[in-house]
C-alpha cells in the first residue's frame, strides 16, 4: 500500500498504474482504503504540476458572445464605442472595471475569469463613488496617476490606488463616507474635488514621518502665542512650520484642487500624530497665520477619530451662509486670542482710519507680523478695502518650494 507523497513523474505513473489494478476493489477493504488515498495523492500531484489556467479574457468573451450567437457590436453596451470593442478584442487595450463589472453582469462571464485571480470578486467597497467624478487631470498634473486618453475608462482603478496609497479602504473611509458638509466648506464646492485633495493630503502625511511623538499637553495657549510671534520674523513661516514638526505635529503644504474653495485642514492620521494642511490659494500673510493658529484651534480642542478630516473655506467666516458650528467658533477665538488678545483690540481702530505708525507700534508691543493686525481690523471691521497694503500679499508661497513643486508636477 502507497503511503507517501507523489514527487517524481515515475511515483506519479506507479501511482496511476496501481490505481488502475485497484478500480475493481470492494468497499470496506484494505485495497478500496489504498485506491481512495492513492487517489487523493494523484490529485495533489496534478494540482501543483497540471494546473488548470482560467481561460484568457478576451477568449472568454469571444467565447461567450459565440455561445449566445451573438456579434462584435453587441458588446457596445458592455465596453464602448466600436473602436473600444475593436481595441480589446484585438488585444490592443486592457479591460477597465467598468468594462468587466458590465460584462459579469450582462454576459454573466465570472468575475475570476475578468481578474485573472482564482476566486476573485471585483471590489465592493466605494460602490456609491462615481468615479468619473474625480478631477482626474488635476490629479495627473500632480503625479498620481498617470496621464492618458483613457484617464475617464480607467478612474475606477486609478482611484482605487490612490485609495491605497493614502492608506487602504479602511483609512480613507472616514473622508470619502462623510455624509453632513463641513460647517466652513462652500455650497459651490465640487465634493469630488474636495476627496481629491483630502487623499493627497493623506498621501503626503504618509510620505513625511516624524520621529518626534505628539503630548497633547504642549499646545497650550502660552505655546500657540509663541508660535504667533514667530510671524514677526521675515522667514516666519518656515519657522512655525520646523516647531511644529519638533512638537509632532505634521505641517504640510498641499495646493487646492479648482472648485474646493478651501484654506485648510486638520486631521489626526493612523498612530493619532495631529496633521495641519494649508493650501496658500490666498496668498497673503495675515490669512497664513490665522488660518494655520485655527487648525491648530482643532488640534487642541476637537480632533478626536484617526483620519477624520476637519475642512475650512475662511472666505465662509462669518458669512451669512455659514452653518453655524460651535467648533468653528472656538477655533476662531482661540486663534484671535493667540494672534491678538481681545485686549489689544483698541475700539478706536475700528471706527477711524488708522495710520501705519499705530499699526506697528501694536505689532511691536505684541511682537507679530503687522499683516495679522491689519488682517484683524479688516475681520472685525468687515470692510475688506482697509489696509489692503498692510496684509502681505504675495508675499507666503514664496517661502515654500514644495508648493511651487506640487504645482509643476
Amino acid at each position: 500500500m502507497v503511503n507517501k507523497l507523489i514527487k517524481t513523474k515515475k511515483d506519479y505513473d506507479a501511482a496511476l498504474a496501481r490505481i488502475e489494478e485497484l478500480m475493481d476493489a470492494k468497499e470496506r477493504t484494505r485495497e478500496a482504503d489504498e485506491l481512495e488515498l492513492l487517489a487523493k495523492l494523484v490529485e495533489l500531484y496534478e494540482e501543483s504540476h497540471f494546473p488548470i489556467h482560467s481561460p484568457d479574457p478576451v477568449e472568454a468573451i469571444q467565447f461567450r458572445i459565440d455561445q449566445l450567437g451573438m456579434g462584435r457590436k453587441d458588446l457596445i453596451p458592455f465596453i464602448g464605442s466600436r473602436s473600444k470593442v475593436s481595441e480589446v478584442l484585438n488585444k490592443k487595450k486592457p479591460l477597465s472595471l467598468a468594462m468587466m463589472r458590465a460584462l459579469n453582469k450582462g454576459l454573466g462571464i465570472p468575475a475570476e475569469v475578468l481578474l485573472q485571480e482564482p476566486a476573485a470578486n471585483f471590489p465592493s467597497d466605494f460602490l456609491q463613488l462615481e468615479w468619473n467624478r474625480f478631477p482626474l487631470k488635476e490629479l495627473a498634473k500632480r503625479g498620481l496617476i498617470d496621464n492618458t486618453k483613457d484617464m475617464k475608462l480607467r478612474a475606477e482603478e486609478h482611484i482605487r490606488r490612490i485609495i491605497q496609497q493614502a492608506g487602504g479602504p479602511k483609512t480613507v473611509s472616514a473622508v470619502l463616507l462623510r455624509k453632513s458638509k463641513s460647517a466652513r466648506q462652500n455650497a459651490r464646492a465640487d465634493q469630488y474635488a474636495i476627496w481629491a485633495w483630502c487623499l493627497h493630503t493623506m498621501i503626503l502625511a504618509r510620505q513625511n514621518n516624524l520621529k518626534q511623538n505628539y503630548l497633547k499637553k504642549s499646545l497650550t495657549i502660552e505655546i500657540l502665542r509663541d508660535i504667533a510671534k514667530l510671524s514677526y520674523f521675515d522667514n516666519g513661516p518656515i519657522l512655525a512650520k520646523e516647531y511644529l514638526n519638533k512638537i509632532g505635529i505634521l505641517f504640510l503644504i498641499v495646493p487646492h484642487f479648482s472648485k474646493t474653495y478651501l484654506d485648510g485642514a486638520s486631521f489626526l492620521q493612523e498612530g493619532r500624530r495631529p496633521v495641519i494642511s494649508l493650501t496658500l490659494r490666498h496668498d497673503r500673510i495675515d490669512n497664513f497665520w490665522f488660518c494655520l493658529l485655527h487648525e491648530l484651534g482643532h488640534v487642541v480642542l476637537h480632533l478626536a477619530e484617526e483620519n477624520e478630516f476637519i475642512i475650512d473655506d475662511m472666505d465662509m467666516r462669518g458669512h451669512k451662509a455659514e452653518i453655524e458650528d460651535k467648533r468653528e467658533l472656538d477655533a476662531d477665538r482661540l486663534a484671535e486670542e493667540a494672534l491678538v488678545p481681545k485686549d489689544e483690540i483698541n475700539k478706536a481702530f475700528l471706527e477711524r482710519p488708522v495710520s501705519s505708525a499705530e499699526i506697528d507700534a501694536v505689532a511691536n508691543k505684541l511682537k507679530i507680523h503687522p499683516a495679522i493686525l491689519a488682517g484683524r481690523i479688516r475681520y472685525e471691521s468687515r470692510n475688506y478695502r482697509l489696509l489692503s497694503k498692510y496684509v502681505g500679499q504675495g508675499e507666503v508661497k514664496e517661502h515654500f518650494q514644495e508648493y511651487k513643486s506640487l504645482i509643476k508636477k
